[in-house]
C-alpha cells in the first residue's frame, strides 16, 4: 500500500552533517505523520524525530539541538538534517509514516539507511 524510500545515509565524521530523505508513495488519503527512528548495534530502536501533518514535532532528548526535522508536504517526503554528527549518533536510521488509508491507520516502515559517525 505504501512504500518509504529513504536516502542520504553514509559515512561522515565526527562534527559533520548530513541530511537524510523519504519519501511515501502510494495509495492513501493522508500521512498523518512521519519520523524517523535509529537502531545502534546492540540497541533497542529509539524514536529519533517526528513531524505531524500540521507540523508539529517531536525530537529526541539525546539530538535535540543537533537536528532537525521537517517536511514537504506536497511532496510526501520528510527530511533530517543533522548537524554536529556524533559517533553515538552510529545507527541504522528509519523513515517511518503513519498513514490514513481511508478506512485503517497504519505504520510503514522504509528500508533503513545506515549512518556511520567515525571519530
Amino acid at each position: 500500500q505504501v512504500q518509504l524510500v529513504e536516502s542520504g545515509g553514509g559515512l561522515v565524521q565526527a562534527g559533520g552533517s548530513l541530511r537524510l530523505s523519504c519519501a511515501a508513495s502510494g495509495r492513501f488519503f493522508s500521512i498523518n505523520a512521519m519520523g524517523w527512528y535509529r537502531q545502534a548495534r546492540g540497541k533497542q530502536r529509539e524514536l529519533v524525530a517526528l513531524i505531524t501533518s500540521d507540523g508539529s514535532t517531536n525530537v529526541a532528548d539525546s539530538v535535540k539541538g543537533r537536528f532537525t526535522i521537517s517536511k514537504d508536504h506536497a511532496k510526501n517526503t520528510v527530511y533530517l538534517q543533522m548537524n554536529s554528527l556524533k559517533p553515538e549518533d552510529t545507527a541504522v536510521y528509519y523513515c517511518n509514516a503513519d498513514v490514513w488509508g481511508g478506512s485503517a491507520h497504519r505504520d510503514y516502515w522504509g528500508q533503513g539507511t545506515q549512518v556511520t559517525v567515525s571519530s
